[in-house]
């Protein structure tokens, strides 16, 4: 019988809400990583498997991106690392007679987590028009059937390409090398809803899209602000380069509309102090801002800082203004002229609490900054982060050991996909240099970044869809209006390890083509292949896959994206069979493509792999168009909501990752058994008339009018910040307008989204309990 469950799991009928934890990891984080990993994969299984997370001559977990030190522990990995690992290793399969027993309208109605829970996929499907089956199809036929659909669209941009953050910098190499080859830029990717926003100012202010610092800086730093980001959960192995910095004497200032465990107080499971001890405490001193208030923080910051230098001369640092920025006399005079009120407005915070972090700016002579998608996910997203860069620059913070800025990446790779060339607006001297290496002239207009790509389908301007990795439906905004432009493509192509929502938003014709995953052996003709990552702070290393495929029907990355260019394209211009045979192939037109990759074979042959150049962080030198670091004046932005509504942001459970939902808890704020909650502030539920407890929808308000809806929602009395609340995504992605995005960058705004709270009708509650008593344990 078909196991049933409801896409969203409205009702959450087993929700338990109980106090939120001020300490992080420790033993709980031990215990949960071993019972999912164990109930994945098996205790013989896991073992040999995470013990080869991270390792010189293992593979690269493939959760987030934070770097591995020189000195690696046996059990390099963190709590949701062994989630990640177990979710790929598990030893449950998705084949033929799954797909036979579940039509595509039945599938559509399971939640997020029950898809994921079924297992890896096993061989290539493809559901045709006017069916409600998946059926399985052969390679062959099947790149057949994307090579007929593609070299038959008017032009090649009716065609979009995306791809997620889990690809190896070979396969995503090759990927823009054939798209680029077919005739277009349409390569929207991840990095267009993450830190788009931090790629745009820092390029523009620096000259370099990417962070400044290494793992080395943070053991030389005095101060470490850490805005916009939940490392205890998004990033957990950060926490042990924070306690080691704060050993080491550093501090540390967490700024959130959150209160975070993971930023509170770190039980390092690797320290017995951390097991059996009361832990480390890391932030020492707490910022609780309003939502979209760091522009505001840090301008009032620079202001801050400037005033004191008036009356000292000690504050700024005068030398390195004068030898290597530009634009500073316009900065100084348009944060002076601020309104302080406004400033205060914007944060929530007050005078005192300002001045206190400005002291801290002070008393460091190496500041580094990190922050995540509580920063780049707003309208003003670039703004804000452009403001970081100013006050790092007022006391030459940037090109010096310790100091710099740390934009945060997710998925383990999406730092190297940018780099090998995924991106919708290549550079000129990339495209140059594609030209000079391959001999064809690539396109030079700029392509569809995501939403721009959501539009094109909407419109019928793209009837292709094909996506490597990724959940695209569900890490999109506007989750109707996404559907809806899937929906509306002739061919939809996903190549995937898992079972996930996008599967079941399918275009006339859909196909699911199965890969190898990071902690699988990859042979191919010339033998066992090695792949290669880039962490949030460019290092490249290799990535050796140990287990056998979960099936022998799976094909690579690179096998999947050479043989479909081949049929498409054929070999006379790019030999793409023998690329996708021996990949020290790619990674030698890599070495003559990518500035930084010279002797690329020989550098990953190095335990730990090398470092990428960055030309601020090595030399300070700043490749902007004046050849200096930027000071920007920048508009104060203030968010006023309107009366009785909130201002949501969308965030992570600890049981998740990205779109990947590996249970229904969410350990650290006191969530147990459901997702479907909303956290607001207990004076702000008072004003509203709610009270904990209570079931809402929530409905988002936006210039179009149009009614955006997230039913049946139960409200949580939580700490936040007042007039804000937040509650998880994917599930409240729908409240996000497609158009609301940021400015310059046009990520979506998925921190910033004005609500209102409305209770929850008794038929649209009838409707949540009865859904979830269809639902049944997906194991």
């Amino acid at each position: 019988m078909a196991r049933r469950a409801p896409r969203d799991d409205p009702g959450d009928a087993d929700l338990d809400v109980g106090t939120p934890l001020i300490k992080s990891a420790g033993m709980p984080a031990v215990v949960a990583a071993l019972r999912h990993a164990n109930a994945e994969m098996g205790l013989r299984r896991s073992a040999l498997t995470l013990l080869r997370v991270n390792q010189k001559q293992g593979f690269d977990c493939p959760g987030c991106a934070w770097p591995e030190s020189g000195h690696r522990h046996a059990a390099e990995f963190c709590e949701n690392g062994a989630k990640a690992v177990a979710e790929e290793a598990t030893l449950r399969r998705v084949g033929p007679d799954f797909f036979a027993e579940h039509p595509v309208s039945e599938l559509a109605t399971m939640s997020d987590h029950w898809l994921g829970k079924q297992g890896r996929l096993t061989e290539p499907m493809v559901k045709r028009p006017g069916s409600d089956h998946y059926e399985p199809i052969s390679y062959d036929a099947a790149f057949d059937l994307v090579a007929d659909a593609l070299r038959t669209l008017p032009s090649p941009d009716h065609a979009v390409f995306y791809t997620s953050g889990r690809t190896s910098n070979e396969a995503a190499f090759v990927y823009q090398l054939f798209v680029r080859a077919y005739g277009t830029n349409n390569l929207p990717d991840c990095s267009n809803l993450c830190h788009e926003s931090s790629g745009a100012a820092l390029h523009e202010t620096l000259g370099v899209g990417k962070g400044s610092v290494s793992l080395d800086d943070f053991e030389r730093t005095d101060l470490i602000v850490i805005t916009g980001q939940n490392p205890g959960t998004n990033h957990p192995r950060m926490l042990s380069t924070l306690e080691a910095a704060k050993l080491r004497g550093a501090r540390i200032v967490a700024v959130n509309p959150l209160p975070e465990a993971g930023l509170q107080t770190f039980k390092n499971p690797q320290r017995v102090t951390g097991v059996m001890g009361h832990g480390t405490p890391l932030a020492d001193r707490f910022l609780q801002i309003r939502l979209g208030g760091d522009l505001a923080l840090f301008q009032a910051a620079g202001r801050l800082l400037l005033e004191r230098d008036d009356s000292s001369g000690t504050v700024l640092d005068r030398a390195f203004i004068e030898q290597f920025t530009t634009g500073f006399d316009n900065y100084a005079a348009h944060v002076r002229a601020a309104s302080w009120q406004d400033l205060l407005a914007a944060t929530g915070l007050t005078g005192d609490e300002i001045d206190a972090f400005v002291d801290e700016l002070v008393a460091s002579r190496r500041t580094i900054v990190c922050w995540a998608m509580g920063l780049t996910q707003h309208r003003h997203a670039v703004a804000t982060i452009r403001e970081i860069v100013n006050v790092l620059l007022l006391q030459g913070n940037l090109g010096r050991p310790g100091a710099g800025v740390c934009p945060v990446r997710g998925h383990s790779n999406v730092q190297g996909d940018r780099t090998m060339g995924i991106w919708e607006r290549p550079t000129t001297g990339f495209l140059d240099a594609l030209e000079k290496e391959f001999g064809f002239a690539p396109p030079r207009d700029p392509g569809c970044d995501v939403v721009d790509a959501v539009r094109a389908m909407r419109d019928g301007r793209s009837t292709v869809f094909f996506a490597v990795g990724g959940n695209f439906v569900r890490a999109t905004s506007d989750s109707a209006v996404t559907e809806a432009a899937m929906r509306r493509c002739a061919l939809t192509v996903h190549v995937s390890t898992k079972l996930n929502r996008s599967h079941t938003v399918c275009g006339d014709t859909a196909m699911i083509l199965p890969t190898l995953g990071r902690t699988e052996r990859d042979v191919r003709d010339a033998g066992e292949q090695v792949v290669t990552v880039e962490d949030s702070m460019g290092q490249v290393h290799a990535s050796r896959g140990r287990l056998p495929p979960a099936s022998p029907q799976l094909r690579s990355e690179v096998g999947i994206i050479t043989s479909l260019a081949s049929r498409v394209l054929g070999d006379d211009v790019v030999d793409w069979r023998a690329l996708g045979r021996d990949y020290r192939r790619i990674r030698t037109h890599i070495s003559r493509v990518v500035p930084g990759f010279d002797g690329f074979e020989a550098k990953i042959a190095q335990p730990g792999g090398f470092a990428l150049p960055h030309p601020v962080r090595d030399r300070r030198v700043f490749p902007t168009a004046s050849g200096k670091a930027v000071f920007t004046a920048n508009a104060l932005q203030v968010l006023r909501v309107p009366p009785g509504r909130l201002l949501l942001q969308t965030i992570r459970s600890h049981d998740q990752f990205n779109t990947t939902v590996y249970g229904m808890d969410d350990r650290y704020r006191g969530i147990k058994g459901g997702r479907r909650v909303v956290l607001v502030n207990p004076d702000d539920l008072a004003a509203l008339g709610l009270v904990d407890g209570q079931t809402v929808d929530l409905v988002s308000e936006w210039v179009d009018e149009v009614e955006r809806r997230a039913a049946a929602f139960r409200v949580v009395a939580y700490p936040t910040a007042r007039g804000c609340a937040a509650a998880y995504f994917p599930e409240t992605n729908v409240l996000v307008p497609l158009d609301s995005v940021a400015e310059t960058s046009n990520t979506p705004t998925s921190k910033s989204v004005v609500v209102r709270l409305e209770v929850a009708t008794q038929a649209r509650r009838s409707r949540a309990e009865e859904l979830a008593t269809r639902s049944t344990d997906p194991h």
